[in-house]
């Protein structure tokens, strides 16, 4: 019987290291997956001996995968440990470890802005900055530093977190533990993906279907409004009060859309979305025909 191959923690640091450019091949149709596989090369080179293999362990890392570049790291510790597992014959599929990731790669996601971008690195600033303000270099070499510890301290230790709690995933595969796993975090990924669809798929539709005068009362009659802030205060309380801005009532063919289902049509481009792409069109085909429709329907004021 072969040994089992271990993954050192010298192997661990080269993927951690390498996790640092994870942004570097950015694109628009899998985001960070050049990044993703780059830093799981030293990694997979250990694992698979055969070029076959390898060229199979490459291609399915090069599917989409985008999250926050420094939460990525602990879905980089539970991949290698699923890779690592799989490599001495354990039963993990391709939809296993792609399920995983994309499982975790979505709430995490949503955690890196505000501990970083939002909270670490504006405390980290201030203190510099005040620093610089005196004329004191340490300033912009305190923020280099401590910044930059940081970062790397928590790629390290929560790619470290994310291996160990992968090898504990996959001690029981015969119980199904890693099924279970896996279908929790597809689910989990997909009502988190469904989530965001009405927040970042926007489709306005701008015809009118209809104008209506209202009764007097029923708007505000700015010629009674007096100048400066008063005037804006009283139009302001007015308005609170459920007057219209104008005596006019627009309705669009959007806002009868909204009382229907709100974010209904956002809703089904993002399936139609999803369909082309079960069709194996093009991502990048589907952006630029987006931008060409969006242009045109706002040209001929559909949108």
């Amino acid at each position: 019987m072969e040994d089992k191959i271990h993954l050192t923690k010298r192997d661990r640091i080269k993927v951690w290291w390498r996790s640092t450019f994870l942004q570097g091949s950015w694109n628009y149709e899998r985001m960070q997956n050049g990044g993703w596989a780059y830093s799981l090369i030293p990694a997979l080179k250990k694992l698979y001996k055969s070029k076959e293999d390898r060229s199979a362990a490459l291609k399915r890392h090069l599917e989409f995968f985008n999250t926050h570049p420094y939460l990525a790291s602990p879905v980089l510790g539970v991949t290698l440990a699923l890779e690592e597992e799989r490599a001495n014959g354990a039963p993990v599929d391709d939809a296993a470890i792609q399920g995983v990731k994309v499982g975790m790669m979505g709430p995490l996601a949503g955690i890196g802005d505000p501990v970083f971008w939002f909270t670490v690195k504006p405390i980290i600033g201030a203190l510099a900055a005040s620093l610089a303000l005196t004329g004191n270099i340490l300033g912009p070499i305190i923020y280099f530093v401590a910044w930059n510890l940081i970062r790397m301290a928590f790629m390290w230790y929560t790619q470290e977190f994310g291996y160990r709690a992968g090898s504990k995933i996959t001690d029981d595969m015969s119980g199904g533990l890693l099924q279970d796993v896996t279908k929790t975090a597809t689910i989990l990924g997909m009502f988190i993906l469904g989530a965001l669809v009405n927040r970042w798929v926007s489709v306005k539709f701008t015809p009118i279907v209809s104008k209506v005068n209202l009764s007097k009362g029923a708007y505000i009659d700015w010629n009674s409004i007096p100048s400066g802030s008063a005037g804006i205060k009283k139009a302001l309380t007015l308005q609170g009060q459920g007057l219209a801005l104008d005596k006019v009532k627009v309705t669009t063919l959007q806002q009868n859309l909204d009382l229907l289902i709100p974010g209904l049509m956002g809703l089904l481009l993002t399936l139609f979305c999803m369909w082309l792409l079960k069709k194996k069109v093009s991502p990048i085909v589907i952006i630029l025909g987006l931008f060409v429709v969006g242009v045109l329907f706002h040209y001929i004021n559909l949108m």
